[in-house]
């Protein structure tokens, strides 16, 4: 046994050099003749030794114990960890370790939580696996920023506005598609992201190409600036409240501002999804030709899932820009839309606090390896690779039907 485990370790370990060659043996060094090659090969050599130590503990070692079985009803358990998450997210800026940055990171998490959670309506209640999401986020974004800077209008006028068109974008993704499911509805959808990608690329009148669209106005609360100095006839934050002005203020308000919509999102979809369309979306998923046979209109369903995700991709565009408040293609690549869709689906498929729990580990983490530079996707695949071989269905597969028929277990 044995030796049959240390030809397989070394087997291992003698391919992951090869693949750690290349990404990890060399990196380009300034010097006086410019440019220059240097090599790494002690990294290399501690990859192919973890990975021979790695393997050879799999081989040696009994199987780990498989989980246990989860009780059928969990619905008590996870209404009290929803609560607790929520408390904490309440909380967080006031936190005695929370600090700018910590806040800002939060900030995108939730934005993420806020896509995968439009994204769960369409993949994980209907079953319509979309790989173009984010272009309806890009649609949000460019409509919020265009509407703000051409017509003046405020980011609680535009806000609305940027869902709606998302959502006309979702139905005319969803006209199309309506005969195509599977792989094929994949490619056409990835097709349709790319569109946008490239429209917003190249119609530069409009989107500024690849200069993208600059000076996107903030947000203000109830007409009160987070500026030092306010605009003439106008006071700010800072001076309403009696407060020295700090930077920090703008930072807590976005972070309530996207935990605000993101619960908003929450609280919509966990409420439609005991409604007869929600029900409707979960019959589509499960088998298409039974729902037909109960006299449900396929059609009606799938666009009323494409048309809602959108407008929430939407609303998480449209606060992305003001945000940012500079936004450019290269935002809304198609990589976006696979970390939303790993999100989903790591998660676990139809699990509102999986999304949460994957987007703290799909997002979150690598935000904190951000200072590791090259070794900060190392870490994002290493994340997805462990959640895969732990958790296959997501890390929060078990669900609560969505309704019990009498006594039912």
């Amino acid at each position: 046994m044995l030796p049959a485990a240390l030809r397989d370790a070394a087997l291992a370990a003698l391919v992951a050099g090869a693949l750690a060659l290349p990404m990890l043996g060399f990196r380009l060094v300034d010097s006086a003749s410019g440019l220059t090659l240097a090599g790494r090969f002690d990294l290399v050599a501690w990859a192919a030794g973890l990975v021979f130590c790695g393997r050879l503990l799999i081989r040696l070692l009994p199987p780990l114990p498989a989980f246990p079985a989860l009780p059928a009803r969990l619905g008590d358990l996870r209404l009290k960890a929803g609560w607790a998450m929520a408390a904490i997210a309440l909380i967080l800026p006031f936190l005695p370790f929370a600090d700018r940055n910590l806040v800002d990171k939060a900030t995108m998490v939730l934005i993420y939580v806020m896509l995968g959670w439009g994204l769960n309506i369409v993949v994980g209640l209907a079953g319509l696996l979309d790989l173009g999401f984010v272009a309806f986020y890009a649609v949000g974004a460019y409509s919020y920023a265009l509407l703000s800077q051409t017509f003046g209008l405020s980011f609680w006028v535009c806000l609305p506005l940027a869902g709606v068109l998302s959502a006309g974008f979702g139905l005319a993704l969803g006209f199309p598609v309506l005969r195509l499911r599977g792989d094929y509805l994949a490619i056409v959808t990835l097709g349709f992201g790319e569109i946008i990608r490239v429209i917003l690329q190249n119609w530069q009148d409009v989107t500024g190409g690849p200069n993208g669209i600059s000076g996107i106005e903030r947000p203000s609360l109830f007409g009160l600036s987070f500026k030092a100095a306010a605009p003439e006839g106008r006071q700010t934050f800072a001076e309403f409240f009696g407060l020295d002005y700090s930077a920090d203020h703008r930072v807590i308000f976005l972070y309530f501002l996207i935990l605000a919509l993101a619960l908003a999102t929450n609280l919509f979809t966990l409420r439609i999804r005991r409604l007869p369309v929600g029900r409707a979306w979960e019959a589509l998923r499960d088998d298409e030709i039974a729902c037909r046979s109960l006299g449900i209109n396929p059609t009606t369903v799938k666009l009323s899932a494409f048309a809602l995700g959108a407008m929430f991709a939407g609303f998480a565009g449209s606060f992305f820009a003001t945000r940012q408040g500079f936004i450019s293609p290269e935002s809304f690549t198609f990589i976006e839309s696979a970390v939303i869709l790993a999100i989903v689906v790591l998660g676990g498929m139809g699990s509102q606090i999986g999304i949460v729990l994957a987007a703290l580990l799909l997002v979150g983490l690598p935000e904190w390896f951000r200072e590791l530079q090259q070794y900060r996707m190392l870490a994002f695949g290493g994340a997805m690779v462990l959640i895969m071989l732990w958790k296959p269905s997501g890390l929060l597969s078990h669900r609560e039907p969505t309704i019990r028929l009498g006594n039912a277990p």
